[in-house]
C-alpha cells in the first residue's frame, strides 16, 4: 500500500533546495559575475558551454503517443491560481508542466543543481541580498512574441496576490523590477537566506500580453478565476483537445523555441501525451492492464504481490521495474495527521496515545507482503533524520533552544510502540489508555470520556479516496477496543482538497516530501504563521515557538554541516511533539509499463526520468 498520493510524488520533482555554492566574492564596486547555474552541494557538475545532460540520449526520437491515467476530475487549465483541481500536465511544480516554463531546470544526476532554461544566466552577490535572471533571446511564447521581464514581475505578482501559499513562499521577495533588456532584478528584504535565488528561479512564468488580453468571444481574461480555455505557454506541448473532467492530450511543438537547448536536448520526446481520468484506482489499473494506457506507478503492495498475471505481462508486453532513483535525494514522513486547531488533539499525550493505538506490524504481516517500513523520522529515509541522542553540534543547537522545546529530546529517542503480536498489542493499548488517563480522561460505559465535561472522544479520519481505507479501518477498530469512535471518511479529489484548504477535517491522512537540502518551505510545514492560513501545507496546524527557532536556524544554516544538525535538531522536536501519528513507506518506486516504451538504459540517479528523459519505440522504429 502506497501513502503519497500523485501530489506529494510530483512534489518530490520540485523541491526546493538550499544554496551553498556560492558565487565568486566581489567588492561593493562589482556586480555579481553571471553565471549557468547554481549548485547546493559542491560545484556545478556542467559548465559553461556544456552540450547536454549526461543521462539522456540525444539521439531518442521524436513521436508516438504516451497514455496515461489520471485520478478524480479537473476543472481548471489556470497552473498560477490555487483554486480548483488543475489539469494533468498543467499542475505547479514546473516539474509536472508541459504548456509553461521556469526561469531554471533542475538537473537529475546532480543533488540540487538548476541550469538556465527561460533564463541563460543568474547572478546574485556573496550575501544573497538580490538575485537577477538574464532571459534567453531565443525565448518565446507559442504566438511567437519574446518572453520579457515584464512577464517574469507580472507573474511573480499574480502568484503572489492569487496563491496563498506562493505568498508566503516568496515573502522575503520584495520587489521585481527590470533592470535591463533582457534582465530582471529580485530583491529581497533579508540577507543569508542562501535559497531564495533558488525558488525565485523555479517560478512558473505565464505570458502577460495574454492573460491581459481577450478569448476568442472577446471577453476579457482573468487570471483570478479558474478557466478551461486551451492555455497558451512557452513549453514544448500544447492541449491539443479535451473533455473537461475525463480526458487530456498534448502535441509536441514544432515550433517550440527551446527544443536544442542543451537541457532539452534528448528530452520531450513522445509526440502525443493524453490523460484519462478515473474516480477508482482499481479501475485505472484495469485501464492498464487491457492496454488502454502505458505506464504505472504501483501504490499497492498486494496488487504488486499478486494481481501482474494478466496475459500482457505473461506474454512480455509489459515489463515490471522496482527503482529506487526517485527516493535517493529526498526524506518523507507521511500518516495520520490530527488537526491541532480542534481542542481535543491539543495535548501530546492525546496524540501520543493516539499512536500507540496503530499496529503497523499486523499491517505488514497481513496486506503488505514485508514491503514497507515505519517512518520514524519527518525526514525518513535522508541523511538528516534524528537518531539516537542529540550530539555535537545537534546538541549546541538544542541547547540555544532549551527552554523552549521539550525536555526529554535530551534524553530520550523517538521511538514508534511496537505491535504484531497479542502480547505488544495489549500492552499498547493498555499505555495508550493511560495517557488518556492523564490527559483528563476516562472509560464510561465504554467510551473514552473526557472528565470535566463528559464529552466522548472521537473524531473522523478524512482521506482522499479508498486506498489507504485497508489500513484506516483496522487502526479505528483498534482505537475503538479502547472507546474511541472513529469513523473513516473517503471523498473524492476535489472534496479532499477544499476539506484540508479549509482546515475542514479531524484527521487527515497525507504527508510532506523532502529534499536533501531543506530551507524556506519548512515554515510553511511547520510554522506558526503558515497555521494560521488556510490552504497552507501546515495541515497539522503546528504553532510552537521552539519549532519557529529551529525552522529559522535550518533556513540560516552558514554550511551544509550547520544544515543537517539543524534539520535533525528539528526534527527530533517535531517528533517529540507527536504532532503525526507515522505510517510506513517503501523507497522504491515499483513501475510496469508498456515495452512500446524504451528508456536509457542508465537511469540518472536521483530520478526515473519519467516520462521526460524516455521515448516511444513506435517512433524509434520510424
Amino acid at each position: 500500500m502506497q501513502h503519497i498520493g500523485w501530489r506529494l510524488r510530483s512534489a518530490f520533482m520540485a523541491l526546493p533546495f538550499l544554496l551553498f555554492a556560492l558565487p565568486p566574492s566581489t567588492s561593493a564596486q562589482e556586480q555579481p559575475a553571471w553565471q549557468v547555474g547554481t549548485a547546493t552541494v559542491g560545484e556545478l557538475k556542467y559548465r559553461q558551454g556544456f552540450q547536454r545532460f549526461d543521462y539522456v540520449n540525444p539521439d531518442a526520437p521524436k513521436g508516438g503517443e504516451l497514455k496515461l491515467t489520471a485520478s478524480g476530475t479537473y476543472d481548471t487549465f489556470n497552473s498560477l491560481l490555487a483554486k480548483g483541481e488543475i489539469a494533468a500536465g498543467l499542475a505547479s511544480p514546473p516539474a509536472a508542466n508541459l504548456v509553461y516554463e521556469t526561469l531554471l531546470k533542475g538537473s537529475m544526476d546532480e543533488i540540487a543543481s538548476d541550469y538556465g532554461l527561460l533564463a541563460e544566466a543568474i547572478a546574485y552577490p556573496a550575501d544573497f541580498g538580490s538575485v537577477k535572471f538574464r532571459l534567453n533571446a531565443r525565448a518565446q511564447w507559442a504566438d511567437g512574441q519574446p518572453v520579457t521581464p515584464e512577464d517574469v514581475i507580472f507573474s511573480f505578482d499574480m502568484a503572489k496576490a492569487h496563491d496563498p501559499q506562493k505568498e508566503f513562499y516568496y515573502k522575503h521577495v520584495i520587489k521585481a523590477e527590470k533592470t535591463g533588456d533582457r534582465e530582471v532584478t529580485f530583491s529581497f528584504d533579508e540577507t543569508n537566506n542562501r535559497e531564495l535565488p533558488k525558488i525565485v528561479g523555479e517560478l512558473l512564468i505565464v505570458p502577460k500580453h495574454w492573460w491581459e488580453g481577450k478569448d476568442a468571444s472577446g471577453k476579457q481574461r482573468d487570471i483570478s478565476k479558474t478557466s478551461l480555455e486551451i492555455p497558451m505557454g512557452s513549453g514544448p506541448y500544447r492541449v491539443a483537445s479535451f473533455s473537461p473532467g475525463a480526458t487530456i492530450r498534448y502535441e509536441l511543438r514544432d515550433d517550440y523555441w527551446g527544443k536544442d537547448l542543451n537541457v532539452n536536448i534528448g528530452q520531450n520526446n513522445f509526440g502525443f501525451l493524453s490523460y484519462t481520468y478515473y474516480a477508482d484506482l482499481d479501475v485505472s489499473f484495469e485501464a492498464f492492464r487491457s492496454g488502454n494506457a502505458d505506464y504505472w506507478w504501483e501504490n499497492r503492495a498486494k496488487r504488486w504481490a499478486t494481481s501482474y498475471d494478466f496475459p500482457a505481462m505473461k506474454d512480455g508486453r509489459i515489463k515490471r521495474e522496482e527503482l529506487e532513483n526517485d527516493s535517493r535525494n529526498s526524506g518523507v514522513l507521511v500518516g495520520f495527521i490530527p488537526n491541532l486547531r480542534r481542542e481535543k488533539f491539543q495535548d501530546v499525550r492525546v496524540r501520543k496515545a493516539l499512536n500507540h493505538a496503530f499496529d503497523f506490524e499486523e499491517l505488514r504481516r497481513t496486506i503488505f507482503f514485508d514491503q514497507y517500513s515505519r517512518i520514524n523520522s519527518f525526514f525518513y529515509g535522508s541523511e538528516l533524520a534524528s537518531s539516537g541522542l542529540p550530539q555535537g553540534r545537534e546538541l549546541e543547537i538544542l541547547n540555544e533552544v532549551k527552554d523552549k522545546v521539550p525536555p526529554e529530546v535530551f534524553t530520550s529517542e523517538y521511538v514508534n510502540p511496537v505491535g504484531g503480536n497479542q502480547a505488544n498489542v495489549r500492552n499498547n493499548l493498555r499505555q495508550a489508555i493511560a495517557l488518556f488517563k492523564e490527559a483528563g480522561y476516562e472509560i464510561r460505559n465504554n467510551r473514552m470520556t473526557n472528565i470535566k465535561t463528559g464529552e466522548p472522544f472521537g473524531f473522523e479520519i478524512l482521506l482522499d479516496g479508498p486506498t489507504i481505507e485497508v489500513v484506516a479501518l483496522p487502526y479505528a477498530q483498534s482505537l475503538r477496543k479502547i472507546g474511541v469512535a472513529v469513523t473513516v471518511r473517503s471523498v473524492d479529489d476535489s472534496q479532499y482538497t477544499n476539506r484540508w484548504r479549509n482546515r475542514d477535517f479531524d484527521v487527515m491522512y497525507s504527508g510532506w516530501g523532502q529534499s536533501l537540502n531543506p530551507g524556506n518551505e519548512q515554515a510553511e510545514y511547520w510554522g506558526s504563521e503558515s497555521a494560521k492560513r488556510d490552504g497552507s501545507q501546515n495541515y497539522a496546524g503546528i504553532s510552537d515557538p521552539g519549532v519557529d527557532a529551529l525552522v529559522r536556524k535550518v533556513i540560516f544554516a552558514r554550511d551544509r554541516d550547520d544544515l543537517i544538525a539543524a534539520t535533525k535538531a528539528l526534527d527530533r522536536v517535531l517528533l517529540a511533539h507527536q504532532y503525526v501519528i507515522p505510517s510506513y513507506t517503501a523507497r522504491i518506486s515499483r513501475i510496469a509499463y508498456s515495452t512500446k516504451l524504451v528508456r536509457p538504459e542508465t537511469l540518472p540517479e536521483y530520478s526515473t526520468g519519467f516520462p521526460l528523459i524516455w521515448w516511444s519505440r513506435s517512433a524509434e522504429a520510424q
